[in-house]
């Protein structure tokens, strides 16, 4: 079995931030999105992928290089523009063969792996399987309506009466079969081939058509919010260590990791958080769900609830929650006039500051 994973798109629910890296490369407590989808095909079993990339895929092979540091091998499938997932299974035709495959969305996030989904699909004999969550709102979803054997009757994408709140996942499994469809569909009105049309197709023609439900914790981490709430999960369950340098006037408290090189010296960290290596937290309040990367800086600040990439540095500022802080971004007090923001903000951003 093989492995299509998605790391496309143009990320535009994270701009500014998606301007200049792949959305799949965002980190959740300091390892990328995309890193952790990797690992479960290569948990599952599977060891050859292949990845569609786009504008970003420069970024993308150089993050994830040829797959060994995964055990995985690692073929590039380019894709022109964003034309949709089933063009994506049109385009890596070659790569897939006749094997049945993984069709995975290299944004999504799952705590539990896909493991289950696999074992399920070739014990199954299906042509399909399609991975569905509860959700409290399916009308924002593609929703999926099933039979009494669980098998998918009916695909329909952001419906205004749903169904059911059997939201679809983003992550596949396939026989060959799926060719036929991904050839014999059209466009949809946004010019793409949708993977939900090539899933009727398979329905509507009479193949095996199945649901898996998941098992654990989804997000799609399309949204700043979802992304924060992924690294909450991810570092409650993190194993603590100090490899770096603490000194004596600091206080540590619950889950937290201190990278090597890293220095806290005066400070208090509640966990659980993430300090990454080489990075100095200085006379600073790191609060719990906080994920601080390599290379940073954070004197007399304080920050909570937050993601912060590499580079970046906070000074003097407080208090900082609920944020996703880029690399090489200076966050600091603003001099002279008391209450006055001063701000240099690229396109597509979004600021908020206490009145």
């Amino acid at each position: 079995m093989k492995a299509l994973v998605l790391a496309g798109g143009r990320g535009t629910r994270l701009r500014p931030l998606t301007h200049t890296s792949a959305k799949q490369l965002v980190p959740v407590a300091n390892k990328p999105v995309l890193f952790y989808g990797l690992e479960a095909i290569r948990d599952a079993g599977i060891t050859e992928v292949g990845i569609i990339t786009g504008d970003t895929g420069a970024e993308v092979r150089r993050a994830v290089g040829d797959g060994s540091r995964f055990g995985l091998r690692v073929t590039y499938i380019p894709q022109e523009a964003p034309l949709g997932l089933a063009h994506c299974v049109l385009i890596a035709r070659s790569f897939l063969g006749e094997d049945p495959f993984v069709l995975y969305l290299g944004d999504n996030f799952l705590i539990d792996g896909i493991a289950g989904l696999v074992e399920s699909f070739l014990s199954g004999g299906h042509d399909a399987q399609i991975l569905l969550t509860r959700v409290a709102e399916p009308q924002y979803y593609g929703v999926a309506e099933l039979g009494p054997d669980g098998e998918i009757v009916r695909l329909e994408e952001k419906p205004e009466h749903p169904a059911s709140d059997l939201a679809i996942v983003g992550v596949y499994t396939f026989s060959p079969a799926v060719h036929d469809a991904v050839r014999a569909i059209s466009p949809s009105a946004r010019g793409e081939l949708e993977i939900t049309d090539a899933v009727q197709w398979l329905v509507d023609n009479g193949l095996r058509v199945h649901s898996h439900l998941v098992g654990g914790y989804w997000r799609d981490t399309g949204r700043l919010r979802d992304i924060l709430e992924c690294n909450r999960i991810v570092l409650e369950r993190v194993e603590p260590g100090v490899a770096g340098t603490v000194d004596q006037l600091s206080e540590i408290t619950g889950r937290v990791v201190v990278e090597a090189g890293a220095v806290v010296e005066n400070s208090v960290i509640r966990g659980p958080a993430v300090i990454g290596s080489d990075t100095k937290i200085i006379s600073s309040y790191v609060g719990p769900f906080t994920s601080i990367g390599s290379g940073c800086s954070v004197r007399g600040a304080e920050i909570e609830y937050s993601i912060v990439l590499d580079g970046s540095s906070i000074e003097g500022v407080s208090r900082i929650a609920h944020s996703l802080i880029g690399r090489n971004v200076e966050v600091s007090r603003a001099a002279g006039v008391s209450n006055t923001h001063e701000l240099m903000v690229g396109d597509h951003s979004r600021i908020q500051v206490s009145a």
